[in-house]
C-alpha cells in the first residue's frame, strides 16, 4: 500500500487491459476525510474507503456480485483525498439500468466522509490506476506557535518551529527529476523504487486566510512509492526549521538507504488533490507503459 501512486506490488505478467466481454468500465471521482479510516485497501474486520464503496455500489445496484474497484493510488491510514479516482466493471445490463440514478443513490448511501462526486461511462482503454500519468498531493504544516486551528487539527501537522519556506525550496528543487527514491520509501519485493518527481515546492499561505500560518507543499509525479511523499515532507521540514542544510535531503537521496534522522511525518496532513490522465486516445498506450517495470541507466564510471 503507498501513500500515493501505484501501489507496491508485482504486476501479473498479462494483466487485463479493459473490461471483460459484456461488461461496461465505470469512472469514479470521489473524496474523503481520512481520519476515521484504515486507508484505502478493503480489509477484514477494519472501516476502509474501498469496503464502504464496493458495500455501498452492491446496495444501489441492488446486487449480490461483489463489486471490486481499482484506484489512482491508495492511500494510508488517516491520508485524505479529493480528486481520487477509482474504476469498477459493471455487467452492461447493471449499469444501464442504474445509470442516470447512481450518483444520487450514492449520495444517500455512503456516510459523510466519503463522497462519490462524479460517475460515468469510462472511454476506451481507461485505468484509473495504470493510464494515469501522474498523481498532485498537498501537506499541510502549521508552524503557529499556538498551534493548529481547531477546525484544520485533522487536516494539519503542527510543527513547534518556525520554518524557513524559502530554505525548503531550495532543498526541493534538488530532488525533481527521474531517480531512485529508495531513501525516501519503505521497499517491498518485487516493486521499484525509482520515480520521477515533477514538481516539488512549498508556499506560504497569505496572512490573513483562514489557514495564515501555513506552509503548503506541491508533490506530483508519476507515481510514490510507500511512504514516500511523508519521508520527503521529513527531510525538507529538518532543513525549514535549520536542523539540517539545504543539501541534506538530496545527499539523502544519493545514499539510497534510509536515514535515522528522517522521519516519516504522520499521515494526516496528506491530502491527494489530484490524478492526471492524458488524451483519451492515449489511455491505453499508458497503461501498457506503465505497467514495465522501471530501471535507471548505470551510473558512469
Amino acid at each position: 500500500m503507498t501513500d500515493a501512486g501505484i501501489p507496491e506490488q508485482a504486476v501479473p505478467a498479462h494483466p487485463a487491459e479493459g473490461p471483460a466481454p459484456g461488461r461496461v468500465r465505470v469512472r469514479l471521482d470521489l473524496a474523503y476525510d481520512g481520519t476515521e479510516f484504515s486507508g484505502w485497501a478493503r480489509q477484514r474486520d477494519r472501516r476502509t474507503v474501498q469496503g464502504v464503496i464496493e458495500d455501498a455500489l452492491g446496495t444501489v445496484l441492488r446486487t449480490a456480485e461483489p463489486m471490486e474497484l481499482t484506484v489512482a493510488g491508495r492511500t494510508d491510514a488517516g491520508v485524505h483525498a479529493r480528486g481520487q479516482v477509482a474504476h469498477v466493471d459493471l455487467p452492461e445490463a447493471l449499469w444501464h439500468t442504474h445509470a442516470d440514478k447512481l450518483l444520487r443513490r450514492l449520495a444517500g448511501r455512503l456516510p459523510a466522509d466519503v463522497r462519490v462526486h462524479r460517475v460515468g461511462e469510462a472511454p476506451d482503454g481507461f485505468d484509473a490506476r495504470f493510464s494515469a500519468v501522474w498523481r498532485r498531493y498537498a501537506y499541510r504544516v502549521s508552524d503557529a506557535p499556538g498551534g493548529v486551528d481547531p477546525l484544520w487539527r485533522s487536516h494539519v501537522l503542527w510543527h513547534d518551529r518556525p520554518l524557513d519556506v524559502a530554505a525548503m525550496n531550495a532543498a526541493a528543487a534538488r530532488l525533481v527529476g527521474e531517480h531512485d527514491f529508495a531513501a525516501y520509501c519503505k521497499k517491498r519485493p518485487g516493486a521499484t523504487t525509482i520515480r520521477e518527481l515533477l514538481e516539488l515546492r512549498w508556499e506560504r499561505v497569505p496572512a490573513g486566510h483562514d489557514g495564515a500560518g501555513l506552509a503548503v507543499a506541491t508533490v506530483r509525479a508519476d507515481a510514490f512509492c510507500h511512504n514516500m511523499v511523508r519521508a520527503l515532507v521529513g527531510a525538507m521540514l529538518l532543513v525549514g526549521d535549520g536542523h539540517r542544510p539545504v543539501d541534506f535531503p538530496a545527499e539523502v537521496l544519493a545514499g539510497r538507504v534510509r536515514h535515522s534522522a528522517v522521519n516519516v511525518v504522520r499521515p494526516h496532513g496528506l491530502t491527494l488533490e489530484e490524478v492526471g490522465y492524458p488524451a483519451d486516445e492515449d489511455l491505453r498506450a499508458r497503461a501498457r507503459a506503465a505497467r514495465t517495470l522501471r530501471t535507471l541507466p548505470p551510473l558512469p564510471c
